[in-house]
This record gives structure tokens, sequence and C-alpha cells, in this order.
């Protein structure tokens, strides 16, 4: 078992990383000051189908009333309706301000699960328990939230975790889509923080079938610290932080326009760090390998953009981003690999730089 220290300004805490960090979680909770008094498991119909039943037979006896929500599955349910119905049944089981509760799946839910919990009494302990690739970013970092029709993770709140269990023995039941969704954040890691680590995973992940579980190891371990290096300095997005968001001003654009489901998070980042690479390339003048790596891309089935999204409406969408100022787009873009930068980037030229990314997208990327 790997363990590595979040450190941020409003709290510190573990992450843990192995094949049975879950034997650790009843230790942990009974560990917690104040005592915890209630344990509410929040989880989704797909995660719940598989690992519910042996999550909560580890909490049953520990001393604590224990209880269970469950949520339809997909990124469309991080919904106000979703977020009322959780704190509805919060009340109702009579959850108090030393309650605690638990994350049980992937990106949607840890966002969800985390919004309850730093809303119910203003604020109650969770832990995350990520069960996807993907979640290895949203799980650590405080970010909470859910989704608006006109924006993604337009409400929420910064809330940290007491701590984070991630059990790799979760992902072995994830299908490809979802590997390669979570993949797309780790390469963004590697291109905003690390030159290194994107070799290695250029040199070292031929597919992803090739994942062993050492590299699977290294690789979470990796972009997990990158995470914990930006948040310790920023822990509420007033700068730097806001370089963990590289692909994601467009992604969360297209994701919005395409409708909440219709195209997984990761497969809409990878668009977007397509997008970002180019226009760097465009505003520095450099060659930062975008040809390389948008073919690097396609090998692991990265999708094309949406043919039927435009870029009018993109940009709109993107303009309502929350590193968006005064109705202008803030990018995330690279001034070389492994070190990234935020820049304004005037309508007119990122409309034309759209229009010409979606034209060429389709010619050159979807073949």
């Amino acid at each position: 078992m790997e363990t590595m220290k979040i450190n941020t300004d409003s709290k510190r805490y573990p992450v843990f990383i192995g094949g049975t960090v879950l034997e650790e979680l009843p230790d942990f909770i009974q560990a917690l000051s104040p005592r915890v008094t209630s344990i509410l498991i929040l989880s989704d119909e797909t995660v719940s189908s598989l690992y519910l039943k042996e999550t909560a037979g580890k909490l049953e006896n520990i001393g604590q009333s224990l209880h269970s929500f469950v949520v339809p599955s997909g990124d469309k349910e991080k919904s106000f309706h979703n977020y009322y119905e959780c704190l509805t049944f919060a009340l109702e089981q009579g959850l108090d301000r030393h309650s605690l509760i638990l994350a049980l799946g992937g990106g949607m839910i840890g966002d969800l699960a985390g919004f309850v919990a730093g809303t119910y009494m203003r604020g109650i302990r969770f832990i995350q328990v990520p069960t996807t690739l993907l979640a290895h970013d949203s799980a650590v970092g405080g970010k909470t939230g859910i989704n608006h029709p006109l924006g993604k993770n337009m409400v929420g709140v910064f809330h940290q975790p007491e701590a984070v269990f991630y059990s790799t023995a979760f992902l072995k039941s994830l299908p490809e889509a979802e590997w390669r969704s979570g993949f797309a954040e780790v390469i963004k890691h590697s291109l905003i923080a690390d030159e290194e680590f994107y070799y290695w995973l250029v040199k070292e992940v031929s597919g992803l079938q090739d994942i062993s579980e050492d590299k699977l190891a290294y690789l979470l371990k990796r972009a997990i610290s990158i995470k914990a290096q930006v948040v310790s300095q920023d822990e509420r997005e007033s700068g730097l932080r806001a370089i963990l968001n590289f692909g994601h001003t467009l992604g969360h654009a297209i994701e919005s326009k395409a409708g909440y489901g219709a195209i997984s998070h990761g497969d809409a980042v990878s668009i977007g760090m397509r997008f970002a690479l180019k226009l760097s390339e465009s505003i520095s003048g450099k060659n930062l390998h975008y040809n390389m790596i948008s073919d690097w891309l396609h090998d692991y089935q990265f999708p094309a953009l949406p043919p039927q999204l435009e870029a009018v409406e993109l940009l709109e969408t993107m303009k309502r981003d929350k590193k968006s100022t005064m109705g202008h787009v803030n990018m995330v873009l690279l001034e070389e690999i492994g070190q990234a930068y935020v820049q304004e980037v005037n309508d007119s030229f990122l409309l034309d730089s759209l229009q010409e990314f979606i034209l060429t997208d389709k010619e050159q990327y979807s073949e």
C-alpha cells in the first residue's frame, strides 16, 4: 500500500493507494475525532451493484449507524435534483454534525457527495473512495459540486475530504471507455507539469491494455503527486491551480453542448487538450509536437470533436467558464511540454481558431 500526504491551507489528509486499502477503512473511521456518530454511503446504481455490499460489510461492526443512498449512474445525474434528494435522505436519517459521508464511486459521485457533505449543516466530514481511473484526479483537492444546464460544475464548494482510499482492485471491473477517460487526466498532468512523466507514458504505455499493476501504481502516484503539489500552493484556484484545467475550457463546453453523459469527461478533455495545444503553438510560434501528440491520442481511440457542435456555440459556453473574467476566456496553454500558464485569448482569435480546429479535426483526426 502506498500512502501520500495532501497538504492544503485548510486540511492535511492521506491518500491510500493499493489493492487492499479498504481493509484499513474501519480503523481509520474509528480513529477520527470527534467520534463519528453515523455513516452515509453515497453511490450510483452501477457501482452499488458491484461494491456497496462489500464496502458496507466492512463498516457494519464499528459501532456507528450505517445508511446508504443510491442515485442513477451518469454525469447528468450530478444535478440539483439528486443533490436535494441526498440532503433530504440525510435529514430523514438523522445525520448530525458528527456524521460522515462516504463517496463510493467515480468522479460524479465524489463531486456530488462532497457537495452534500460540504453544505449539510454547513459542512460535515467525508471520505473519498474512488472506483475509477478518472477519479484519481477529482478525488484529490477538495473541489465538489454539481452541474447546471448552462455549465458544468458551476455550483459547488471547496471541501477537503478526511482521506482518499483508492482501491486499485475496483479498477479491474472498468470497461475500456472508462480506462481511456481516466487516462486523459493522467496525460494532462504530465503535459502541464512533468515532461519526464510525459515521455515515460509515451514509452511505457503503448495501449490501455499495457497498464500492468506496477505501471498503474506508478502512474497513479505520479499523477496524484503533481496535483498535490499544485493544490498545496493554491487550494482555492486563485492562481496556479488553474493550470489543472488544461483541456477543460473547451472540454467542459463540449460536455455541456453535447449533453451531459453523451461524451465522457476524459474524451471531451482529450479534445480540449488538443485544441489548447494547437492554440499554444499558434500563439507562441513554437513546435509543441501537436501532430505527434494528436496521433498518440488517436492511437488510444480518443475521439474527434462531435460533428454537430459549432464554433460559435462552443465559444459562448467557454465564456461562462469559471476561469473567465468579464466574459473574456482565459485559456490554459503550454509554454513547453511540462510548463503550463494561463492567458486571456480574445474572442475573434479564439473563434477563428475553433473554426479552423473543427474543419481540420474531421479531416486529420477521425480518419
